[in-house]
């Protein structure tokens, strides 16, 4: 008669235990963080150093500015605190530290337009998935590109990349994990036991990740670059000069991953069990083209249309009638709650937008500014990347590529990766002159292109727990990808240099 309340009771008294391990073992990690904050703080300024005939100094501001970036990267990585609550102590360090006032750093972040671009993008994303539009179209390339098991791997990169380019990465892998796991079931192949299994997983992240570059609305990465960019460099990067530069990255980088798996996990099968009959089945299961699709594909259409037609429109009218892409993303979002349209209820958007990758952003945007401003990110950049301008033009993109993606493995979000990096490039693209966007570019790309730890991003971990896949496949794979995606990388910023982008 009492089991039930004894089981109870047992749970209780083992979550209680978890949790006081948890806090036992990140406790000193917040201490030593502190302490790590405190000592840099506290240290008197190093000398300057002299490097290539430049001088370079470090203020005692920027100082302080290296020891909340030290501060924040520690809980960062270790994730001793939740991601938004690390981003919003920022918020409070840097006036706390005298580098900011309140108001001011306040508004360096909530008060960018690319906050609200940002949600606007992730209430599309919202009402893509729930609508059902995103499972129909991966059936329907799926349905093209046949059932051999090397078609369904290039069907999956393709449709993966294809959505990212307009929606988030880690909501196109959201939506991708269980079509991927149905059909590897479907065809009795089970986890770590299957290549084929590796491979279509592995898929599953790198085709979000890998178009995720590709426009402005793939990854609040991309977003930081950008509102950086204006901020730091009074560089407006529209939409469309960004697709010059991701899109035909991105489009090399989808077979040479197709290619990567393949080599890696040869399939032991020829063809999946699932027959084009099955598919049409699921997508009669479906059944036709529903209003709350037809209306989030009329949303997104006229969204995108804008996006690309922003430039176009400025300069037909001297920019009076040329709507800022945030403004178009946010009314997007906002169509779709509109009586007579509503795809979506607020609750629903509450539960599906990452709020705490907003605050990410922000703080982010807020830390960019009093690193760049204060001088640490100059000094950072000469000693990281002070080499630099003695590498070939024709490399640069190359270099930075695999130096972000070092620099990357101690971060496990694309967003932080994009806030620390990026001013430090425009730092040194300045002090070089050098084209800070030719410069940013690979960074910014790099950011979004996290390939080659489990822990680098949701867009991994999503796949990662369907258990097809172990954490030295992922880094086997991700490897290889990170050198071929500097390659594509670095051959559309030659590209576009040489075509005067």
């Amino acid at each position: 008669m009492n089991s039930a309340p004894a089981s109870s009771l047992n749970a209780t008294v083992t979550r209680a235990s978890v949790h006081s391990v948890q806090t036992a073992r990140k406790l000193p990690v917040l201490l030593a963080a502190v302490v790590l904050l405190l000592t840099i703080h506290l240290l008197p300024v190093p000398p300057p150093f002299e490097r290539g005939g430049v001088t370079v100094a470090l203020s005692a501001e920027g100082k302080s500015c290296l020891a909340i970036l030290a501060f924040a990267v520690t809980l960062w990585v270790t994730e001793t605190l939740p991601f938004a609550v690390t981003s919003l102590v920022m918020l409070v360090l840097i006036p706390a530290l005298g580098l900011l006032d309140y108001r001011a750093t306040v508004r360096a972040g909530f008060g960018d337009p690319i906050v609200t671009f940002f949600i606007g993008v992730l209430m599309l994303s919202s009402a893509f998935t729930r609508s059902g539009l995103g499972a129909r179209l991966v059936y329907q390339i799926l349905l093209r590109v046949g059932t051999r098991v090397d078609r369904v791997l290039l069907g999956l990169l393709v449709a993966g990349s294809f959505i990212s380019c307009w929606i988030t990465d880690m909501a196109v892998a959201a939506m991708l994990l269980p079509l991927g796991v149905g059909l590897l079931r479907d065809a009795d192949l089970r986890p770590r036991e299957s290549n084929v299994g590796r491979a279509v997983m592995i898929a599953t992240a790198f085709g979000p990740l890998i178009d995720g570059i590709a426009t402005p609305a793939g990854t609040a990465a991309n977003l930081i670059a950008i509102a950086q960019l204006k901020q730091l460099a009074n560089i407006d990067v529209s939409f469309v000069r960004w697709m010059t530069y991701g899109v035909p990255a991105a489009v090399l980088m989808v077979p040479v991953a197709w290619r990567i798996l393949l080599w890696l996990f040869p399939p032991e099968i020829d063809r999946l069990q699932i027959s084009p009959q099955d598919l049409q089945r699921r997508l009669a299961a479906i059944g036709p083209l529903r209003g709350a699709e037809l209306k989030t594909l009329l949303i997104f259409g006229a969204v995108i249309v804008l996006w690309l037609s922003t430039p176009v429109l400025g300069r037909w009218s001297g920019g009076r009638v040329a709507p800022p892409v945030e403004a178009v993303a946010l009314a997007g979002g906002l169509a779709l709650f509109v009586p007579g349209v509503r795809i979506l209820s607020w609750k629903e958007a509450e539960q599906d937008i990452e709020w705490g990758g907003v605050m990410l952003i922000v703080a982010g945007l807020s830390l960019g500014l009093v690193v760049f401003e204060s001088g640490a990110a100059r000094w950072l950049s000469w000693v990281l990347l002070g080499g630099i301008a003695g590498v070939p033009v024709v490399l640069q993109a190359f270099v930075i590529v695999l130096a972000v993606a070092g620099l990357h493995l101690l971060f496990s979000s694309n967003t932080v990766a994009a806030s620390i990096i990026v001013p430090i490039l425009i730092a040194l693209a300045t002090q070089l002159h050098l084209s800070p966007w030719t410069i940013v570019a690979p960074a910014a790309f790099t950011s979004s292109l996290a390939f080659i730890l489990v822990s680098e991003g949701p867009t991994i971990i999503i796949p990662y727990s369907s258990g097809y896949f172990s954490i030295k496949d992922m880094a086997k794979a991700g490897l290889l990808m990170t050198v071929a995606a500097g390659v594509c990388v670095a051959t559309s910023v030659a590209l576009n240099r040489l075509l005067g982008n």
